[in-house]
């Protein structure tokens, strides 16, 4: 056992609750808020729908002890199927968190991980689930980053995010430090290394690739935990990666996650916010703009350019999100589904938008995502945004009262106010040391029911 997995391993599977900083769980109980948000906005959608259904065809258990209730859905699976529907299902409403540096996601996973195996272990306590919970983002993003610098493609986030999962196995089963190491090997070696630009040029419901890299994650732990070997995973143990894990335990990636406003590619989100502000500061509409020239980095130019015919291709559209807030001033789950796919105010706005990549842009990825956006009236005057950070990151961050409004939004219309409400104060009620994850788990398993 090299030194470096050591290190992760007392790190996931000895370091008390108590013992990680009062700031650090505050955010993982705010991303745990933010990602069962989307993970319940997203329940109606049709991609959630064929999640579930093709985890209760696919994904069934023979063991009792190895089942667990779907999210938002109570039929029970295996704890790998439900990890499964919900990370699949969150990942195909694209309003979940992310780390700027990984290029990718890691709330998606984990969230479905501690929910799929809190149903097969006893109780444990607030403090810990939200322990938990941090351990699956700094493990996870640090594989992300080791992935990313050792290898040429650019890859989805279920890639990596797997192995985050693994470690969220690890500590709730309780296995010991050689299990978890076969865990993480098994999870790194059958993790989807799936293409990330081809789902950008071609968006459908692949999106990030998270839901496939829950099931391995969980699948890989349950391997070990019976016996099953993998080789030593690289991202981990490799030399060469060894400097991405030096500060594990030292800096807090969970405080450094970014938070999206819209249900859109975080790529897209710059120029949202710099035609958002422009809108705002200059109390327009959008029959006073005859166009709008979007300067951005490589990656957000890439993607999807027309009016789209499909929520994936909305999700992946940046003239269409572009449109779609300078119609309304928002971007809701309505705007991505349904007749918003064919709003002809929208339409008749994306015609009227350009995108261009531009070089300093494009230098600050993925550390940062910029863009500007210049806007020509149609009484001849020309507005020039400058340089906009995308909202929700340590650049720009969101407040709080932010973050929990944005969980409202998506979670009561489907659950109703009051059991969203209920919801939002046991995930926040989980920093208390008297809490326990039950406090939270009663409501988080059953369909949705209004009345």
């Amino acid at each position: 056992m090299t030194d470096t997995f050591q290190t992760v391993a007392e790190f996931a599977l000895e370091r008390r609750a108590q013992d990680f900083p009062e700031t650090t769980r505050a955010a993982a109980a705010l991303m745990l808020l933010d990602t069962l948000g989307i993970t319940i906005g997203a329940g109606p959608m049709t991609a959630g729908r064929i999640a579930r259904e093709g985890a209760l065809a696919l994904f069934g258990t023979g063991e009792p002890n190895m089942s667990a209730r779907m999210l938002f859905d109570g039929r029970r699976v295996s704890i790998a199927g439900a990890a499964y529907a919900a990370a699949t299902q969150t990942d195909n409403l694209d309003g979940h968190d992310g780390y700027n540096p990984t290029k990718g996601h890691i709330g998606v996973v984990v969230v479905p991980a501690l929910a799929a195996i809190a149903e097969t272990v006893g109780d444990f306590s607030g403090p810990e689930a939200l322990a938990t919970v941090t351990i699956g983002y700094e493990v996870a993003g640090r594989a992300g980053l080791s992935l990313h610098n050792t290898v040429s493609d650019y890859h989805t986030s279920g890639a990596w995010n797997a192995l985050g999962v693994a470690a969220v196995a690890a500590r709730l089963r309780g296995l010991g430090a050689e299990q978890m190491r076969q865990a993480m090997g098994i999870a790194e070696y059958h993790g989807p290394r799936s293409q990330m630009m081809r789902e950008i040029a071609n968006p459908t419901m692949l999106h990030d690739g998270s839901g496939w890299g829950a099931l391995v994650g969980i699948s890989a732990a349950v391997l070990a935990e019976k016996g099953f070997t993998g080789a030593p995973a690289i991202t981990i143990e490799a030399e060469e990666v060894a400097s991405h894990w030096q500060d594990l335990g030292t800096f807090w990636q969970m405080e450094h996650q970014y938070v999206k406003p819209y249900p859109i590619c975080r790529w897209a989100h710059a120029a949202i916010d710099a035609t958002r502000a422009l809108m705002r500061d200059h109390d327009l509409t959008h029959e006073d703009i005859a166009t709008i020239q979007v300067n951005t980095f490589r990656e957000s130019a890439c993607l999807f350019q027309g009016m789209p015919d499909d929520t994936s291709k909305a999700q992946y559209s940046l003239p269409f999100a572009v449109a779609t807030m300078v119609a309304y001033g928002r971007i809701g789950v309505e705007h991505i589904t349904g007749s918003g796919l064919s709003d002809s105010l929208v339409a008749s706005i994306v015609d009227r938008i350009s995108v261009a990549e531009v070089a300093r842009h494009s230098e600050r990825f993925p550390e940062s995502r910029v863009a500007d956006v210049s806007i020509v009236l149609k009484d001849g005057r020309v507005l020039d945004s400058g340089d906009v950070h995308a909202r929700g990151g340590p650049e720009a961050p969101m407040e709080q009262s932010e973050v929990i409004e944005k969980f409202m939004e998506f979670a009561a219309p489907s659950l109703g106010v009051a059991r969203a409400a209920d919801i939002r104060d046991a995930v926040l009620g989980l920093q208390a040391p008297s809490s326990k994850f039950s406090d939270l788990g009663a409501l988080i398993y059953d369909a949705p029911d209004k009345r």
